[in-house]
């Protein structure tokens, strides 16, 4: 809601005189600086430094990579790790973007050595490594631009691992369901783990927790897809998608766990298996009439949607209520 227009419709309704309005204005404090604003604009400031000054880094790397030898290149990298490391830790203005460098330093690190000595990891283990060393970093620091591309980072790990294990091919197959019932399982530990009571370990972590969700919707709807379409008979994938989907959106709907976008993100996933299966249905069992079956998947998928937004937001009207009637008691 715009604020500024909510007290002009107020004025209005109670014909307010100029001066009246002046004063009704001033006490909304429009006009005036916010209060956190020179706190947020310096750790902007900050954390925008670390991510330029980490990009002129690797770019004077590259620039100078060929001169250095591959003595000077790990001592480079490691030193890296090192001094942000420490200024994460000593200094706490700094903390924050000291982090985020060490965090990425650590992950080129890995990455130089595995393109040096051609170890024969699996990708997912490399990265499974770096979001495992550091995760204290991020317990450390305890701020959503760690955990973010934390988050990144390990669910990158839990993909290519269930790529790996299902013979490196994205395909359903009955065999192949635990190997994607462990991936959804990490993906939901995931998230649970940065919820909002484990707030008081891992901090804020708002857009995190919400790429994690998106992470697991996404991987969940592919699987599930894959089931439905990749396959003569359905498979079992499509079903445990639909049950995990519609549980995620009863959980998100409750007062407790709910969260607009992680709610939307998991309502439209549903939608879109439940409008796959209603087409595969009716393309399974139908003789012909190729655009008459469009139309009526494109009608019902619309009414689907519709019906889904409302219901969105109608819960969100209804929590919003809830939590105001809250403020007013206490």
């Amino acid at each position: 809601m715009n604020l500024r227009l909510a007290l002009y419709e107020l004025a209005r309704a109670h014909r307010l005189p100029a001066t009246r309005m002046q004063t009704l204005f001033a006490l909304a404090e429009l006009d005036a600086q916010p209060s956190h604003l020179p706190q947020r604009f310096w750790r902007t400031v900050a954390l925008l430094a670390a991510g330029l000054g980490g990009f002129g880094l690797v770019m004077w790397v590259a620039a100078n990579w060929g001169a250095l030898g591959r003595t000077g290149q790990f001592a480079l990298l490691q030193g890296w790790v090192l001094l942000t490391a420490l200024a994460a830790w000593r200094s706490p203005a700094l903390r924050t973007p000291m982090g985020l460098l060490c965090l990425l330093g650590t992950g080129a690190l890995f990455a130089y050595y595995g393109q040096t000595y051609q170890t024969g990891a699996d990708a997912w283990q490399l990265f499974a490594l770096w979001a495992l060393l550091t995760l204290p970093l991020c317990l450390g620091v305890r701020s959503d631009v760690l955990w973010f591309p934390w988050v990144m980072v390990t669910c990158s790990a839990i993909s290519l691992w269930a790529y790996a294990h299902t013979g490196h091919r994205w395909l359903a197959d009955n065999r192949d369901l635990p190997i994607h019932l462990a991936s959804w399982g990490l993906g939901a530990m995931l998230v649970l783990a940065l919820s909002p009571w484990a707030q008081r370990w891992v901090g804020t972590t708002h857009w995190s927790r919400r790429l994690a969700l998106l992470a697991m919707a996404v991987s969940v709807t592919l699987a599930a897809l894959a089931g439905l379409f990749l396959r003569s008979a359905v498979a079992l994938h499509y079903f445990l998608g639909l049950v995990l989907m519609a549980g995620s959106s009863g959980l998100l709907m409750q007062r407790r766990w709910f969260d607009i976008v992680g709610l939307s993100t998991a309502v439209l996933c549903l939608d879109t298996l439940l409008v796959a299966g209603l087409a595969h249905f009716l393309f399974k069992n139908s003789g012909g009439d190729t655009m008459g079956l469009l139309l009526v998947i494109g009608l019902l998928a619309a009414g689907i949607l519709a019906g889904s937004v409302a219901w969105v937001m109608r819960r969100q009207n209804t929590v919003l209520a809830a939590v105001q009637q809250d403020g007013a008691a206490a």
